[in-house]
């Protein structure tokens, strides 16, 4: 027995060896086949990977354009807030200036009517002027180169008063006059102070109102004597005091009168 299994002993060993060798040979083709099937998935595996990198790529781009073209639709919604803010600001102010000019308007026809209704008062003022009538003339001599009046002059003012105040509607004309003593600028302007004089003693002793009396120097342009004799000389050196009145019958018992010095 033990000599067959001694005889055995290469037999088993040759096929232990063809065992190791077969195992050996499977596992090498396993291996092959395994790569060859392998590989090909690897190499696929890159492509789609490569191909979602890229997509991802993509993507990122995508959605940095989508947030730029967002950036630029939120800006245009601000331009279009303000663009209508502007829009009714400016139809605010419209509103506004119509407004004004409204008013402005109602204003220059307020205006053009008080003109109207000055003008239709102005024509009738200026119609009652041609119904103003000399009913008086007072004449008060003066000194040689004075300007004050004597009392004979204020009781001849004094009278002419009474004749005044029995008018309501009248005016006073008082124009001043020199002889030819003298340069024409110093006569004309002691004319004046003449006038002025009458004015001044007619308004605070009478209290004839201001805007009644129309007063003038004249110098010695209009000499109503020869101013060659003394008693031509004196005559000119005269204030004459007019008064007109626009009252009913005025102009019938029309009177001069002259006092002097």
């Amino acid at each position: 027995m033990l000599k067959t299994l001694t005889s055995l002993r290469p037999a088993v060993a040759a096929m232990s060896a063809l065992t190791v060798l077969l195992l050996v040979s499977a596992g090498c083709a396993t291996k092959k086949y395994v790569g060859a099937k392998v590989a090909p998935l690897d190499k696929k595996i890159s492509e789609l990977e490569s191909k979602d990198q890229k997509t991802d790529a993509s993507i990122a781009s995508i959605e940095q354009n989508v947030s730029r073209v967002d950036e630029r639709a939120q800006a245009a919604d601000r331009r279009a807030g303000e663009a209508a803010n502007a829009a009714a600001q400016a139809n605010e102010a419209a509103q506004q200036s119509g407004s004004r000019a409204d008013q402005a308007q109602r204003s220059a026809n307020d205006v053009r009517s008080a003109l109207d209704q000055r003008s239709a008062e102005l024509e009738q003022k200026m119609a009652a002027i041609d119904n103003f009538q000399l009913i008086g003339k007072e004449v008060v001599l003066f000194a040689s180169g004075k300007a004050r009046l004597d009392e004979e002059a204020k009781k001849q003012l004094d009278a002419a008063v009474g004749t005044i105040s029995a008018h309501k509607r009248y005016v006073l004309e008082v124009q001043g006059f020199t002889d030819k003593t003298g340069s024409p600028e110093l006569n004309l302007e002691l004319s004046r102070r003449r006038a002025q004089e009458v004015v001044r003693y007619l308004t605070l002793q009478h209290k004839v109102p201001l805007y009644r009396i129309h007063v003038m120097g004249m110098g010695n342009a209009a000499p109503v004597a020869d101013d060659k004799t003394r008693a031509g000389r004196k005559q000119n050196r005269r204030v004459e005091v007019r008064l007109y009145s626009a009252d009913p019958g005025a102009g019938k018992n029309t009177t001069a009168r002259a006092v002097g010095q």
